[in-house]
């Protein structure tokens, strides 16, 4: 899970301190099995939603070969899963970012403590150093690439290069929302690995191991449920009035493309200014609902209309981010994005 919580009120662990792993119990067999046989791939992409463990997968495998770093030795061929003992110095090494071992790749915060929309290729290239190094943990050197959808052009070209030369005992697990969509050439060179989304009762377990929380709160068991599998965005509901703001914003999406300006003022409002959950909520709602448009069994029967929705889809998400980056007034946004979503459902 990617869990990389903005909310000030709900402390979230992230994937590098998340030692359980809930649901994904078969991908986790095949990494095992995988690395067991000694003739582990050097490089795998685990796809699937956002949200749903793929992070918390790659952080258990990185640490059960850094803890395990012969394959053929007992506590391998024996292992029932990547289930290390907390205790292990590699989990508090791995947890405070600290193991020489383990390079991750994700986005960073720029000069202004404003997080980047991208990877850049200057951090990229630190796999070339890394990889290059002397290796620590008996050889194995492991690079998350989390994710690897947000790698500039040039980031992904500089990932490529050390992908098609890579050095032994080296392992990548490179984390997508949308595998389909990286570069073929990297397709290429890694084995997939596709995760579904949780069950709603694993929604739940995983949150609450997560955050600290009551497994059988009625609010978390109600996220859950409105999650669709993922487990951040469980996390983001439950978080302040983000449920509320996802049901009021599906009411109005159910009643396009009519629009009530009454309605959009208030829930202009009720996002606020400076509440990120807020306005993660409505994002996520409004996304949830293109998506599911997008992949309606009747969508290509109309090409025109799935173009034009594709780019409204683009030009939201835009104003999203420009709105969050800048923190802009976020009634504009609303009435932006419930004015484009009328003219492309009439």
């Amino acid at each position: 899970m990617s869990s990389k919580s903005s909310d000030p009120k709900l402390e979230v662990r992230a994937p590098r301190e998340t030692v359980a792993l809930f649901g994904h119990e078969d991908a986790e067999a095949t990494l095992l099995a995988a690395y067991r046989s000694g003739r582990i791939p050097h490089a795998w992409l685990i796809g699937g939603a956002n949200g749903i463990g793929k992070a918390t997968l790659a952080y258990r495998m990185a640490r059960f070969v850094l803890a395990n770093p012969d394959p053929s030795a007992a506590s391998v061929q024996t292992a029932g899963s990547l289930q290390i003992d907390a205790a292990h110095p590699a989990v508090r090494q791995i947890a405070g970012g600290s193991h020489g071992g383990l390079l991750t790749l994700e986005r960073t915060a720029n000069d202004k403590g404003v997080l980047r929309t991208v990877i850049t290729v200057d951090e990229t290239r630190e796999t070339i150093g890394f990889f290059g190094s002397t290796a620590a943990a008996e050889g194995w050197r492991i690079c998350i690439v989390d994710t690897v959808d947000e790698l500039n052009a040039n980031a992904s070209n500089a990932l490529l290069k050390v992908l098609e030369e890579p050095p032994e005992r080296s392992l990548f697990l490179l984390i997508s929302h949308a595998p389909a969509r990286i570069l073929p050439t990297i397709q290429s060179r890694c084995r997939k690995l596709l995760l579904r989304p949780l069950s709603v009762d694993n929604v739940s377990r995983a949150a609450a191991e997560s955050a600290g929380l009551d497994a059988g709160d009625g609010s978390l068991r109600e996220a859950a449920e409105a999650s669709e599998g993922s487990v951040a965005r469980a996390l983001m509901l439950i978080a302040g009035d983000a449920l509320g703001l996802h049901h009021r914003t599906a009411a109005l999406l159910a009643t396009l493309p009519h629009v009530d300006p009454k309605a959009l003022h208030a829930l202009g409002d009720a996002l606020g200014n400076n509440d990120r959950t807020a306005i993660a909520a409505f994002v996520d709602t409004i996304d949830r609902w293109m998506s599911e448009r997008l992949r309606a069994p009747d969508a290509n029967a109309n090409l025109p209309r799935l173009a034009r929705l594709a780019e409204v889809w683009e030009k939201i998400n835009r104003a999203a981010r420009d709105t969050e980056s800048y923190n802009l007034e976020r009634k504009p946004l609303v009435f932006s994005v419930f004015g484009l979503l009328a003219d492309v459902t009439r």
